[in-house]
């Protein structure tokens, strides 16, 4: 613990972590290849003045700040680094629905299925829907702009967002956005936050916007003999005036790995196969009737209808398992990358041909409906040169990306492991043009350094 910590301890009493075996813990992420450092102090804040005292000690003795939720990020944005505070918000809970409004105030430790489950009990939606929803937090929605299975239709954790309560570095405590419906008082600064990956202050409480809820999904499946014909069923569901409220994209390589944990009802032997869902209000059967016309002319070899919500559940479960069967596999890069849905077949195309010529093994699925797949890339175990050689194939992955008009990043966020690549995406300029917003708001350089920016 930093000396200069010691006189806080009172004040802190047991939201400060002393046994070490407690505090690793908190160290890593589930990014691959994370470590510990040899020095870091945990902090699991009880409250929000917690939160206010540790930044406040932490600007006044130049301390690094690492905010932390409940540790899903693939990126190591939240690891430990040497020296650091690593403060943790998953106990800063509460979930208060306004049903007038349409609104939830939300503590950043809230998981992001209880928020869920809590505007269903209101007769309401709260849509962002990442894969890892039963496990990853509204804060670290919030600090990666996450996005998930349902982007297609209802968008990303940002289009949700209306106001933030922020402590910045020194203890500040700022509240963004309004509760209106509208604003257009001043600068976006929910926005700036959103993605900011704990670079520029600590999310304390979030309000949400909530939809009215939709009926029950109704769900198929399609397989197909081709990635092609697979990638032309997306577009084709895409142009549907009624557009899906989910449309996931698996590779072969992904559904083996999904029915080698378990039988969630996806067949084996095809190219590829779409998961898509309908939930409009009273007419969810008629556009399941129709997007299986629609991926019957794009080649599909079969369509299966969910009988029962049952069925479809358990078609649900298996692809939220999807990342939980690819680290069955082995070691791997676990990414994020999006492209503009039209180039999806160029993408995955690009995908294949890198995999051919290094000898990488690289699986592409993820949520097809809005381009942004999640490549993950093979190596042995304990292999240095075989880590080497993925990380090679990665950049070459990435380059293709950017190439077709996309992003680095879709909604995993930079952290560490895509720092370097940041500036290929927005060129020197820009990254010095945002290294200077974080100064505005963090002039010591101490909210989760090392993330984000090289």
């Amino acid at each position: 613990m930093p000396a200069s910590l010691q006189h806080l301890s009172p004040v802190l009493g047991d939201a400060l972590v002393r046994d070490p075996d407690i505090a690793a813990t908190y160290a890593v992420d589930s990014s691959y290849g994370a470590s510990a450092p040899e020095n870091f102090t945990v902090v699991r804040a009880r409250d929000v003045a917690d939160v206010v005292a540790v930044l406040q000690e932490a600007q006044a003795h130049g301390i690094p700040v690492v905010p932390q939720g409940a540790r899903t990020s693939l990126t190591g944005a939240s690891c430990a680094t040497e020296g650091a505070i690593v403060l943790n918000v998953e106990d800063l809970g509460g979930v208060d629905i306004d049903p007038v409004e349409g609104h939830a105030r939300v503590g950043p430790g809230v998981v992001t299925a209880d928020v869920k489950a809590a505007a269903r009990e209101a007769g309401l939606f709260y849509p962002p829907d990442p894969a890892s929803s039963d496990s990853c937090t509204i804060g670290g929605n919030v600090a990666t702009n996450a996005g998930g299975l349902c982007c297609i239709k209802y968008g990303v954790t940002g289009d949700y967002v209306k106001s933030l309560e922020v402590v910045l570095a020194g203890g500040e405590r700022i509240r963004t956005g309004k509760r209106t419906a509208k604003s257009t008082a001043g600068y976006d600064l929910t926005g700036l936050f959103v993605g900011s990956e704990g670079t520029l202050g600590v999310v304390t409480s979030a309000l949400v916007r909530l939809v009215p809820a939709p009926d029950p999904a109704l769900t198929a499946l399609a397989t197909f003999d081709s990635l092609d014909d697979a990638v032309r069923g997306v577009l084709a569901l895409r142009a549907d005036r009624h557009r899906p409220c989910l449309l996931e994209f698996l590779d072969r390589a992904s559904i083996a790995a999904i029915a080698a944990i378990g039988n969630f009802g996806f067949p084996s032997g095809c190219e590829a196969a779409l998961l898509v869902q309908s939930d409009r209000p009273g007419h969810a059967a008629q556009d399941v009737e129709r997007y299986a016309a629609a991926l019957t002319e794009a080649r599909a070899v079969e369509i299966a209808v969910a009988d029962t919500a049952a069925e479809g559940d358990l078609l649900m479960k298996g692809r939220r398992m999807l990342n939980y069967a690819l680290e069955a596999k082995g070691a791997r890069l676990a990414e994020d990358a999006c492209v503009p849905v039209a180039r999806l077949g160029e993408f995955i195309q690009a995908g294949q041909a890198i995999s051919e010529r290094t000898g990488v093994e690289i699986t592409l699925s993820g949520h097809g409906g809005d381009g942004n797949l999640h490549p993950s890339l093979f190596f042995e175990h304990g292999d240095v040169e075989a880590w080497h050689r993925a990380e090679a194939a990665l950049e070459e992955v990435l380059r293709a990306c950017l190439d077709l008009g996309g992003t680095i990043t879709g909604e995993h966020g930079v952290g560490v492991q895509k720092r370097r690549f940041l500036e290929w995406e927005l060129g020197a300029p820009e990254v010095a043009r945002q290294r200077a917003v974080k100064a505005l708001f963090d002039p010591s350089g101490i909210m989760n350094p090392g993330k984000v920016f090289s």
